[in-house]
């Protein structure tokens, strides 16, 4: 990227802070057995240890280490949401894109398909699913794309109809260039910037749909997540609170930071709208 785009993105200090604490969460989550050793699932000294006497963070209700779970649940909850997001991007793009290109009956379809599952509140959707499926990684991302993809799908669709106006798009068509070579090779590429802009809001807001899930035990089994830390520590809430403020900052930095690097990047790769 240039220049000028790397100057518009850190030339805010939010979107600098946000960065820095994103990295700092990204490299624990990749390093989390080196720098977290112990299981966070294995009983490491007495229950409700406080905070720096032994333990960095602690221990919860069974003796397990807080900075532990702490360092291993960022890998599963990041993870989780990052797949849960590539995914849905993938599907609601691909969608949006055929909607826009061909208009008429495939654009009404698609549409009306899209405008079927905003009708249904995401959170309890994504709740009947896990039930349905049975809770696991697996299902808590399926869960997860499903009920975040209509927004894709209609940021793209609203690119892909302004672009096939335009005339070097136009001339493709005219030339008689096959419908999947002027839609992947010359429109969406076109249309990457909302997409990468909405893409990383969207992984804030998986991260809180697992955090969620995980906390009414609808998680992915046998990993630690921020999520179940909470619902794990929320009945000593009283005398532990700890348990639960920990990871609860854990989850608001993270979420905070991913929407204000959202809002450099939509700064950077839109000039014309950046708040002055």
């Amino acid at each position: 990227m240039s220049t000028s785009f790397w100057t518009r993105f850190l030339g805010n200090p939010r979107v600098l802070l946000g960065s820095i604490w994103l990295v700092l969460v990204v490299i624990g989550a990749l390093a989390a057995p080196l720098i977290a050793p112990l299981d966070p699932f294995a009983i490491s000294g007495r229950p409700f240890v406080r905070p720096l006497d032994g333990f960095v963070f602690g221990t919860d209700s069974l003796g397990r280490s807080v900075w532990s779970g702490l360092v291993h649940g960022a890998r599963t909850t990041l993870l989780i949401a990052v797949i849960a997001t590539l995914a849905a991007v993938a599907f609601g793009g691909l969608l949006g894109a055929l909607s826009g290109f061909y208009a008429g009956r495939v654009d009404n379809l698609l549409m009306r398909l899209t405008e079927f599952f905003q009708t249904i509140p995401s959170f309890i959707f994504a709740i009947l699913l896990v039930a349905v499926l049975s809770p696991s990684t697996t299902s808590v991302v399926v869960a997860i794309a499903t009920v975040s993809w209509p927004p894709i799908a209609r940021i793209v669709r609203a690119e892909v109809m302004s672009l096939r106006s335009r005339e070097f798009i136009q001339a493709a068509i005219t030339l008689g260039e096959r419908d999947g070579v002027i839609l992947f090779r010359q429109i969406l590429p076109n249309a990457l910037s909302p997409l990468i802009v909405t893409g990383s809001l969207l992984v804030a807001t998986a991260i809180l749909t697992e955090s969620a899930l995980s906390f009414l035990g609808l998680g992915a089994p046998n990993f630690m997540s921020w999520g179940f830390m909470i619902g794990a520590g929320r009945s000593f809430l009283r005398d532990s609170w700890w348990l639960v403020a920990i990871p609860g900052i854990a989850i608001l930095l993270t979420v905070l930071s991913i929407n204000l690097v959202g809002e450099g990047l939509n700064d950077a790769l839109n000039p014309r709208l950046r708040t002055l």
